[in-house]
């Protein structure tokens, strides 16, 4: 009589080299997906490019006598690079409400490896994604009065990372319970937008009311673009007053608080954000 044997069944180790794996393949497919939808590629771009170039040029107008020696549209480029990057990064925390519809989610979720390692690589994946998204925008730095300085381009793309992670970290904290697209990005529309128009993008941050003050200082977003500004402004030549009403920075009371520590906040916010993120996938189907 014949016998049947026992198939067994080889499960690799889990170690800390088959999670960074699984964070490279996450991080692989997101790249991928950006690249292979060029109708997403330009759409990104539309927004920052029309604020920039439409409202900046219109604003500019408005504001000449009042800025002379520079043209507002520079002062709007750290904004619109810091739009830029924040709207790719929670497009790209979006898709896991995409791959939850369509079933790829659970299999990414039982396949054997950490989910803290699925969410390392598609914060990575978004931050990557717009990082190279705002890597156009810097393309245009000369068209508004920025130089193309190296220091200046290394400095705006760290910063670019740096707030790409934090954001598709928010994002994928956002997404991580969430059953359809439409809850989604509902919700972005109604955390993003506040946070941009309270971030000093689109206006200085001298002589605001208090109430207005108080609003972008709590702003985690203020932390991403003033340092980009910072940067900005260290390169161009403007006159000691119109610096001081453009770019004063942030403060906290009578504490100017230095671009070391701003760049902490976002930091941190992120790696807080991304512990959530893990949490919410622990508890997640």
């Amino acid at each position: 009589m014949a016998t049947t044997e026992a198939i067994r069944i080889a499960v690799p180790a889990r170690g800390a080299g088959h999670d960074l794996r699984a964070v490279k393949i996450v991080l692989h497919r997101e790249m991928l997906r950006f690249v292979n939808d060029r109708t997403r590629m330009l759409s990104m771009l539309v927004q920052p490019v029309l604020w920039l170039f439409v409202m900046g040029t219109g604003l500019g107008s408005l504001v000449r006598g009042a800025i002379p020696g520079i043209d507002y549209r520079t002062f709007m480029y750290p904004g619109m690079i810091s739009m830029t990057v924040i709207m790719t990064g929670m497009f790209s925390a979006g898709s896991i409400v995409w791959d939850r519809e369509f079933g790829f989610l659970r299999e990414m979720l039982v396949a054997p490896v950490s989910r803290g390692a699925i969410v390392v690589g598609k914060c990575l994946g978004g931050a990557v994604v717009a990082t190279g998204q705002g890597v156009v925008i810097l393309a245009m730095a000369g068209l508004v009065g920025v130089p193309y300085s190296p220091g200046l381009m290394l400095s705006l793309l760290a910063e670019m990372f740096l707030a790409a992670f934090t954001v598709t970290a928010f994002g994928v904290m956002l997404a991580a319970r969430m059953k359809n697209m439409q809850t989604f990005f509902g919700l972005m529309q109604m955390a993003i937008m506040p946070m941009m128009f309270l971030s000093g993008a689109m206006f200085p941050l001298a002589n605001l009311p208090s109430w207005l003050h108080v609003l972008t200082v709590v702003n985690p977003m203020t932390y991403a673009v003033d340092p980009m500004r910072q940067a900005v402004f260290s390169h161009i030549d403007v006159p000691a007053q119109v610096n001081a009403v453009l770019n004063p920075g942030v403060r906290w009371g009578g504490f100017q608080v230095p671009v070391a520590l701003e760049l902490g906040v976002v930091a941190a916010l992120g790696l807080a954000l991304l512990a959530v993120g893990v949490a919410e996938f622990k508890r997640a189907e």
